[in-house]
């Protein structure tokens, strides 16, 4: 966290005085789709969201199996805003999906092409696939980690800024070999806008004006792959400082753009596919206790996959009332995130999804000290974890790359890779934001990779029912850093430790 100038501080709330915002052109079409994103929605369906520069009464999507033949269509008349947003965000899902199929789409608008994705593969499918994670991704160019006076940001490439962003063109350059993204917590870093002094006067349309600039730019990869989000700090007010971030206006509180962007698209879980009466009814009481996009669970073929907040709803959460304080959430009622953690972990029945993986954006085994070690979600979620065989667990956060052994209650496992009890901790946060990459750190307890010499992002490479790859890239060239495989005897449905 970087504490707000008393400079900065004085002016904020003077918004609009300047107009230095940095915004995209307004296309001359105002239904032209901008900042596309696909996330899975459920077992046979993919939700297609993004945003206009004005209200759509009606919003469409064509699909199909090739490009010339879109003959489905799907439409929802949802399109909404809040108060300092330049764009309206919309989405429609497309059920009755093929499992594992490529289609074809178009948003029905005066400017629009086709795009085109996957859809998910039905849960208990053995086929082997890829996923790409990565945290902590921000925008690319001047009010982004490409600006010189920044000492600590990574040297960018000469080339517009909307052209070339280091992560997001290693992951457009290798998108035939992943099927879809994880990403838990921090985009844009659009409360970081401050960093640039010049920001001062006109601060609330930095902000969204950076918003804008970067779903523009991760529109490459969001468009065409589904992409599963979780909350991180950054999205939750207009300055990560909790002394004056009380001065936020409507709609740069409380999670407002993360919520409004792919809370309606991403999903509540995914219907069983068990053939145990318990886990179903399990899974059906986690569906309603789930509240996306804060808190959910999704299956991939051989994957069951869950998205966890570490930022409000539970004891001691450090955007609430915790260490940092913001003062945001709960969104739900008591315990009800542990509690939809309760039932969806104990739901997954290993011979259907025999990986299971959490996602959430803290962690609490970081070579970063303890700065970067979150107790208060150590506390929270790695009893239950641990409890359920959570296979492995992946973070961000800290702007880096981190693989440990198998880790609970602060000591490795000793099986190591070789069939243990404790969830495998990793540490993807090293893609490139504003903040610049994050110091390794002297804490190795567990550690057997960190690096820090550039950006990155990482790969799970589900192989088998008893294999899973880790590999952690180099952004600027996807040379590869680090790899290594997990495995599982997945030899028991219902594990409880």
């Amino acid at each position: 966290m970087v504490v707000l100038s008393v400079a900065a501080a004085a002016v904020l709330g003077a918004a609009g005085v300047a107009g230095l915002a940095n915004y995209p052109p307004i296309p001359k079409d105002l239904t032209t789709p901008v900042q596309q994103r696909l996330a899975f929605h459920a077992n046979n369906a993919v939700a297609v969201g993004w945003s206009t520069y004005e209200k759509q009464n009606m919003s469409c999507v064509e699909y199909g199996f090739s490009a010339t033949a879109l003959n489905k269509k799907a439409c929802a008349n949802t399109s909404v805003t809040y108060p300092t947003s330049r764009t309206w965000s919309n989405f429609v899902v497309l059920t009755d999906l093929a499992a594992g199929t490529d289609y074809y789409y178009k948003i029905v608008s005066g400017n629009s092409s086709v795009g085109t994705f996957k859809s998910a593969l039905v849960a208990g499918d053995m086929e082997p696939f890829n996923a790409t994670v990565m945290a902590d991704l921000g925008v690319y160019g001047e009010n982004g980690y490409t600006v010189s006076s920044k000492a600590k940001r990574d040297l960018s490439p000469a080339v517009s800024p909307e052209l070339n962003h280091t992560t997001i063109a290693a992951l457009a350059a290798t998108i035939d070999e992943y099927d879809f993204v994880i990403h838990p917590g921090d985009f844009a870093y659009a409360d970081d806008w401050y960093y640039n002094t010049d920001n001062v006067l006109d601060e609330k349309n930095v902000y969204e004006a950076i918003l804008e600039n970067f779903y523009d730019q991760l529109a490459s990869i969001a468009a065409n792959k589904p992409y599963m989000t979780g909350p991180g700090n950054h999205e939750a007010v207009c300055v990560e400082d909790g002394t004056i971030d009380h001065m936020c206006p409507n709609g740069q509180k409380n999670f407002t753009d993360y919520m409004q962007r792919f809370g309606r698209a991403v999903p509540t879980t995914f219907v069983s596919q068990s053939k145990n009466k318990t886990a179903v009814q399990l899974a059906q009481k986690a569906a309603g206790l789930a509240l996306p996009p804060m808190w959910y669970s999704f299956e991939y073929g051989m994957a069951h996959i869950v998205m966890f907040n570490t930022e409000t709803d539970f004891f001691n959460a450090p955007d609430t009332h915790g260490s940092y304080d913001l003062d945001v959430g709960p969104f739900g009622s008591k315990k009800q995130q542990i509690n939809f953690l309760e039932a969806d972990l104990a739901s997954v029945d290993r011979s259907v999804t025999p990986w299971l993986i959490v996602a959430g954006h803290r962690p609490w085994y970081s070579t970063g000290g303890y700065g970067n070690q979150c107790f208060a979600c150590q506390n929270a979620f790695e009893e239950i974890f641990y409890k359920y065989g959570v296979d492995a667990a992946m973070f961000g956060h800290v702007h880096n790359a981190q693989r440990f052994m198998p880790m609970y209650n602060n000591k490795t496992d000793s099986a190591g890779l070789n069939n243990p009890k404790a969830a495998l901790p990793l540490v993807m946060g090293g893609p490139g934001n504003i903040e610049g990459l994050s110091a390794i750190g002297s804490n190795l307890t567990g550690n057997v990779f960190a690096y820090n010499a550039s950006q990155t992002y990482a790969r799970l490479q589900f192989m088998s029912k008893q294999k899973l790859g880790v590999q952690f890239f180099r952004s600027n060239d996807s040379s590869l850093l680090d790899s290594s495989v997990l495995y599982k005897e997945h030899d028991v449905a219902f594990v409880v430790q």
